[in-house]
């Protein structure tokens, strides 16, 4: 067995998890990398996107955030508490963040990342950096455009899934949801006759 802790990662449904999220956001951007407070929270949390916290033992460890857009998702915000970083807690969310994104049908991710961090993400998510695309800066740091590609999905929502499946909690669509049970009772009309 290895000695490797487990890494377990959930999709932020709950105001708890996302305050969790932010916690870590907080401590990894605008405590370590002194980023501005409403460069880090830049309005983009709430309007179409996914947040994946992971935790080790029940403690939130590590964060991610992935906003979707025409033909591709976007990995944003990638924070993991200092005392985990060699846990496998960022190769726990890519992984999470890869299959969400798969399921959904988006075949391409782009990333942005600081030049020092390619080898990483070269090696544990296969991003490469993206061909005629310039480096650029913001909040005090240089970055550069990387993307990586998703393998198709057998089994990717699309317009043909049942009308429940789409219908479930974001990352849920194979388990049975609250409107699932709903469906079961019959229409209203049905049940006052």
């Amino acid at each position: 067995m290895s000695g490797a802790p487990q890494v377990s990662v959930e999709v932020v449904r709950t105001l708890d998890q996302l305050t969790q999220v932010y916690a870590l956001r907080g401590i990894v951007y605008v405590g370590e990398q002194e980023c501005p407070f409403a460069e880090e929270f830049d309005g983009n949390d709430l309007s179409g996107a996914t947040h994946l916290l992971a935790r080790i033992g029940g403690e939130p460890v590590g964060a991610v955030r992935i906003r979707w857009f025409a033909g591709f998702a976007k990995l944003e915000r990638a924070a993991v508490a200092p005392r985990h970083r060699d846990s496998g807690v960022a190769r726990a969310l890519w992984q999470a963040s890869a299959e969400m994104a798969a399921r959904k049908g988006y075949r391409h991710i782009l990333g942005h990342i600081e030049p020092r961090l390619l080898d990483f993400w070269e090696n544990c998510a296969g991003f490469r950096p993206r061909a005629g695309r310039a480096p650029f800066r913001f909040s005090d740091r240089d970055y550069i455009e990387v993307i990586a590609e998703t393998p198709a999905c057998a089994n990717a929502i699309d317009l043909d899934a049942p009308p429940l499946v789409l219908l479930r909690p974001e990352g849920a669509w194979d388990e049975a949801g609250v409107l699932d049970a709903s469906a079961a009772r019959g229409t209203a009309a049905g049940r006052l006759a």
